[in-house]
């Protein structure tokens, strides 16, 4: 007897759930190599603006929508929050089997970041029907720009910038800030950026790495005052998942 998603789910789905998968691998990762855990992130990144591509390609599912976003839940919540506590506990010299005072403030900001990010993916999914912009950084973009400090450099020695970074995401995703879709080219630049900083994170001074962190950072400041598109240009949607 065949499974019941034979025959329910489309291609753009399966995608959808290696997402949910490789979130969970990074998260294994994290406490024997942080920078494959990052890389993995920003692999299941890639996926998550793949799988839209895919839908409108293929045609989407009713079951997309809902899958999109366990997913996001498993890569964009609890793999960067997992993340950002390996990095800044190893950094701060605090283990969990001594509780103190910097261990917890630790743990309640990444456990904050899972939490607002969750809302912030239900809040889309319910609410978010614009087509040109959605409000709040996206999960997606959070991660990736925490999977981006990770390989850029050594976080492990700015435990405190790693943790305030996590602290200001747990309000930008559940903000009323107003974030644009990204046109079409400039999607597929990042996109480039994006899978050559997983492939070659250590080409020529980690070159990739520090270019997504720049293209992420001045998407984030910069995009809600200043990004500008021309009416009959498409965007492309689900680039940093805008859930």
């Amino acid at each position: 007897m065949l499974p019941r998603f034979v025959g329910r789910l489309g291609v753009a789905d399966a995608v959808t759930i290696a997402n949910a998968a490789l979130g969970f691998v990074a998260v294994v990762v994290a406490f024997v190599d942080i920078d494959i855990a990052a890389r993995l992130i920003l692999l299941a990144a890639v996926a998550d603006g793949l799988d839209g591509i895919l839908a409108r390609r293929y045609g989407g599912t009713p079951a997309g929508p809902y899958l999109d976003s366990l997913a996001d839940v498993a890569s964009f919540a609890i793999a960067p929050a997992v993340l950002a506590f390996v990095v800044v506990s190893e950094g701060l010299g605090v283990s969990l089997e001594t509780v103190t005072l910097e261990l917890g403030v630790v743990v309640a900001v990444c456990a904050l970041f899972v939490a607002m990010a969750v809302a912030r993916l239900g809040m889309y999914t319910a609410y978010d029907t614009a087509d040109d912009y959605t409000e709040g950084i996206q999960t997606t973009l959070a991660a990736t720009i925490i999977g981006a400090t990770i390989l850029a450099g050594d976080p492990v020695s700015s435990p405190w910038l790693v943790l305030a970074v996590t602290g200001a995401f747990c309000y930008l995703m559940v903000s009323r800030i107003r974030y644009p879709d990204l046109l079409a080219r400039d999607a597929l630049i990042m996109g480039v950026v994006h899978v050559l900083a997983i492939l070659i994170p250590s080409f020529a001074g980690r070159t990739f790495p520090y270019a997504l962190l720049t293209l992420g950072i001045a998407y984030m400041t910069l995009s809600p005052w200043f990004y500008w598109r021309e009416p009959a240009e498409p965007v492309e949607a689900d680039v940093y998942g805008n859930a």
